[in-house]
């Protein structure tokens, strides 16, 4: 714990030392303003090969020890007509070893920490698993891990455009994100894919109880991009299903969820699209959504984005807030639009970046039972991702 928080000094020092070297100065030859940044650049690879503890390819049985994790801190200010939220929040703190072993094997264990409060310090497990991956074609994993469907719920909040995932995900998803199973992925281009098995029953903070039923996923992805001469213009469907059972707590009450993803990349611009249904079981009504998320690049550092999302339910109090916008309004609506707009600067690309998003949001409530909101939510948040 001590080497991570010096780690972290250093890494907001060295930021610091990085927006003095990029603000606007006099002006300079082109090599002279180059130097700078890769001077920057210099320090941050010095600083996150401190993450990586041990190092040896011709180790037979150890090849790779390294701490992985996330620190991400944040303000937030809300200004609704049903009531105002200031605060600064340790989003997430995850910390914990991942072993590289017999060349083909991965042990990985990360725990998240609670150290605004410290009380509890801990508060859970999440990665907990081993992985056989003998080449890019094939990964078989078993454990504690994440469950990876929707735009965002795909998306690892170290790799996040926008603070936080859109509220379309905080619905179909299953935001515990982190369920004990069993699962098979790979990629042989231009075709991804994964099927897994999840225990869905009453969660704790480990592994759960597994009295509940199980969860099945199904992703199948492809890549039309060197088709249209895109960087990237990846396609994906995500299909889940699990059976109604009281004692899930790890899910959403949905028994089903179809969600049909893309993802478009080129070097300056980007767009991000998710259209997902779902349906509920007990007191969760059936839902739709759609979500459009396009950005762009102004600088190597300097990213543009904006998102639209949309939700609505066939029943009565079918969707939630989001997570700020919930702690004004506890109560659930019909239906939901949200527009977002922020930017982002990227210090040391995922690893070290500054965001800031503003949410303006609606939400109808048919039953009149205090979920209606309308508001805006601005954050700005520090993210820091290792290795």
């Amino acid at each position: 714990m001590k080497r991570i928080l010096v780690t972290l000094g250093l890494v907001l020092g060295a930021s610091q030392a990085s927006m003095a070297q990029t603000a606007p100065a006099q002006a300079a030859p082109a090599a002279a303003q180059s130097a700078p940044g890769a001077d920057a650049e210099s320090i941050y690879n010095k600083i996150w090969q401190q993450f990586t503890l041990y190092d040896d390819k011709t180790n037979r049985v150890v090849q790779r020890i390294q701490l992985s994790g996330r620190f991400q801190h944040e303000f937030v200010s809300a200004d609704a007509d049903q009531g105002d939220l200031d605060e600064w929040n340790t989003r997430r703190f995850r910390i914990g070893p991942r072993f590289q072993l017999f060349r083909t094997f991965t042990v990985a264990t990360e725990a998240e920490l609670n150290p605004q409060e410290r009380d509890p310090l801990y508060m859970r497990l999440t990665d907990v698993y081993v992985q056989w991956s003998p080449n890019a074609r094939l990964a078989v994993t078993v454990g504690k891990q994440g469950m990876p469907f929707t735009m965002d719920g795909m998306t690892s909040s170290k790799e996040l455009l926008t603070i936080d995932r859109s509220n379309l995900t905080n619905n179909m998803w299953f935001p515990q994100e982190y369920l004990p199973g069993v699962s098979v992925s790979g990629r042989t281009v231009p075709w991804t894919y994964r099927v897994g098995m999840y225990s869905s029953g009453a969660m704790n903070r480990e592994f759960g109880t597994f009295n509940g039923s199980v969860s099945t996923l199904a992703l199948l992805g492809y890549d039309f991009g060197p088709r249209v001469g895109l960087k990237e213009a990846l396609v994906t469907g995500n299909y889940v299903h699990q059976s109604p059972d009281t004692d899930n707590t790890f899910t959403r009450q949905l028994e089903h969820v179809v969600s049909l993803n893309v993802k478009l990349e080129e070097d300056r611009w980007g767009l991000r699209g998710d259209l997902s249904t779902g349906s509920g079981y007990f007191t969760q009504s059936d839902l739709w959504g759609a979500m459009v998320m396009p950005y762009f690049n102004i600088t190597d550092k300097l990213q543009a984005v904006t998102r639209y999302t949309h939700l609505s339910s066939d029943g009565v109090n079918g969707v939630q807030l989001a997570t700020y916008e919930n702690r004004v309004v506890r109560g659930r609506g019909n239906e939901y639009d949200e527009v977002y707009v922020g930017a982002n600067y990227f210090f040391y690309g995922q690893k070290l970046k500054l965001q800031t998003g503003l949410q303006f949001a609606d939400m109808s409530d048919r039953a009149n039972d205090g979920g209606a909101y309308s508001g805006t939510v601005w954050t700005t948040g520090l993210r820091i991702g290792w290795p």
